[in-house]
């Protein structure tokens, strides 16, 4: 029978809400649709973007490391990292696209705030 870590399941919470609360954020003061498929008309600079520029990616990731941490499994933690590499990746590329779209404003709000901890990286 598998064991369940309850000390991983705030990290879901806070993880899933993340994700959940700041889509609905930057939905409302960015414009766009979700992803960048359908790019935002607004940069959003307020709220938790004042401290991360992918708090919505990262609020997955804290999610999937609460998943490994609670199931106890290599294999979640292996979705986790995958994922953490595969996001960086795909932050790039939306960075790409977003520097295209505002330009210098952009670019001094990518100089200020960091890209996944906040004074860090």
């Amino acid at each position: 029978m598998a064991c369940i870590e309850w000390r991983g399941l705030p990290l879901l919470a806070w993880g899933y809400l993340q994700y959940r609360l700041v889509g609905n954020y930057r939905a409302r003061l960015g414009g766009g649709g979700p992803g960048i498929s359908i790019p935002p008309e607004r940069i959003v600079e307020t709220g938790p973007y004042r401290y991360v520029r992918n708090p919505m990616y990262l609020g997955h990731l804290i999610f999937l490391l609460g998943l490994a941490l609670t199931l106890r499994s290599w294999i979640a933690l292996a979705v986790f990292a995958f994922h953490a590499a595969w996001f960086d990746r795909r932050v790039r590329e939306d960075e790409a696209r977003l520097l295209a779209l505002f330009g210098g404003p952009y670019l001094a709000y990518c100089r200020r705030v960091k890209r996944w901890i906040p004074g860090v990286y």
